[in-house]
């Protein structure tokens, strides 16, 4: 759990940031209709929750430098009987100042004549600009209508996008978020342990993604994207998501999913194989991208460039191309040409959090930033063999993919969802019947 007294530190630590004379404005998701009068389920915007810990929506979070009735406030749904008796119970003002800590609350549909006028005397407006083109005019015409109101008052004659700002806020976690992650990692690893431990000839996709949902929502979690179940050469297809095909007996399934704790993203992905066993071609190819993972993770360190663990998974990967016959010439060359992408065509991983693909630059003045500790990344490594003709025949539609979610620290890097099993042997007893 996020402490509600850290939600604040957030917002004090990015009014700091914003300087004085400033103003943050910040919305919260919406629900959106799948059809008719029934919705989707509701999924808190990150970057909102991240400075409220607010699970609704209908919200927007106003924070302003040096303003002496209070600088956090947060317009929001009242509470409502007869509408919390269909729709399920709201927060509503008081709780938004006694649990959330905001120093003062306000209706939502008072939101287009308060704001207004808690712009006089802000000299910068900071919101995802972008993010939401509505919102982005009403931010507009809440400042054309302060200007309006009087020749003498005058709204903020900046607005800056408020995305760096939060965004590298948000890249470094603190512990609370960490032990969100770890928690959210156990859990997909008991996930992908349960589905290898289903897997049989004779089955279908969807049922293995119904095992992988079902770990989940019994311990209150939903996926946090959605799954990628692959047998066979469905795994060739990187964000395969149909799901509904048969499993082939003597081949791979390759399944790619997480879930979110806390709304804290877990990503893993393994290979396995359907009947349990590995064939020696199958296991040649799997020990090349489980090596180039090994190698990759060790440099996900402080001080390191982000890309040193992609170039380091990608050089292990390349010397097995070779190995394998699939490329010819030396490791070097087929680097410097990128013959490798052929078979290896995505990057090894990502920043990890709130979103799947979370928040932050990659790089800096043009430069691979540094690791830093209490970043957490993907490491996904993988090889996706087709069945073209001057493919060998045994390897044949072999798609390998093998992820982990690690946490960069002081010293050893951290695998959050260590318990699930990634190795040949380890793989091949969780399958033994």
């Amino acid at each position: 759990m996020i402490r509600p007294e850290e939600f604040r530190t957030r917002r004090n630590r990015l009014l700091a940031e914003t300087g004085p004379d400033s103003m943050v404005v910040v919305a919260s998701g919406r629900e959106v209709l799948r059809n008719g009068d029934s919705a989707y389920p509701f999924r808190q915007d990150s970057d909102f929750w991240y400075l409220t810990g607010l699970d609704e929506p209908e919200a927007v979070l106003v924070l302003i430098s040096g303003r002496d009735a209070g600088e956090q406030l947060l317009f929001l749904r009242e509470r409502d009987p007869d509408r919390e008796r269909w729709d399920g119970p709201r927060l509503g003002l008081d709780g938004a100042r006694e649990s959330l800590g905001m120093d003062d609350s306000f209706p939502i549909h008072d939101l287009d004549d308060i704001l207004p006028g808690l712009m006089e005397g802000c000299e910068r407006l900071f919101h995802l600009v972008g993010k939401d083109p509505s919102f982005d005019q009403r931010v507009l015409g809440w400042r054309n209508q302060l200007r309006a109101r009087s020749k003498g008052l005058k709204g903020p004659g900046e607005i800056v996008s408020l995305e760096h700002l939060l965004h590298e806020q948000r890249l470094i976690k603190s512990a609370d978020e960490i032990r969100c992650m770890r928690r959210a990692g156990a859990i997909a690893a008991q996930g992908m342990t349960r589905a290898m431990r289903a897997c049989r000839p004779g089955m279908n996709e969807a049922e293995i993604q119904a095992e992988l949902i079902h770990e989940y929502q019994r311990h209150d979690c939903a996926p946090s994207y959605l799954p990628i179940v692959a047998g066979g050469a469905n795994a060739l297809v990187l964000h395969y998501i149909a799901n509904n095909q048969p499993l082939p007996d003597d081949g791979l399934l390759l399944i790619d999913a997480g879930c979110e704790f806390e709304n804290y993203a877990a990503d893993i992905s393994r290979t396995f194989p359907v009947g349990g066993r590995f064939s020696s071609a199958q296991r040649e190819v799997y020990e090349i991208v489980l090596a180039a993972q090994q190698t990759a993770i060790e440099q996900v360190r402080a001080g390191r460039p982000f890309e040193a663990f992609h170039d380091a998974a990608v050089r292990v990967l390349t010397q097995g191309l070779v190995d394998l016959g699939l490329l010819s010439g030396s490791v070097e060359d087929n680097i410097e040409q990128e013959h490798y992408r052929r078979f290896y065509m995505h990057k090894t991983g990502h920043w990890l959090g709130l979103d799947v693909h979370d928040v932050g630059d990659y790089r800096i003045a043009g430069q691979s930033r540094l690791l830093e500790r209490n970043m957490v990344v993907t490491v996904e490594p993988a090889l996706y063999i087709g069945d073209e003709d001057d493919i060998p025949e045994a390897l044949h539609n072999i798609g390998i993919r093998i992820e982990d979610d690690v946490r960069v620290t002081a010293e050893e890097p951290e695998v959050l969802n260590r318990a699930v099993p990634a190795t040949v042997d380890e793989i091949e007893q969780v399958m033994r019947p």
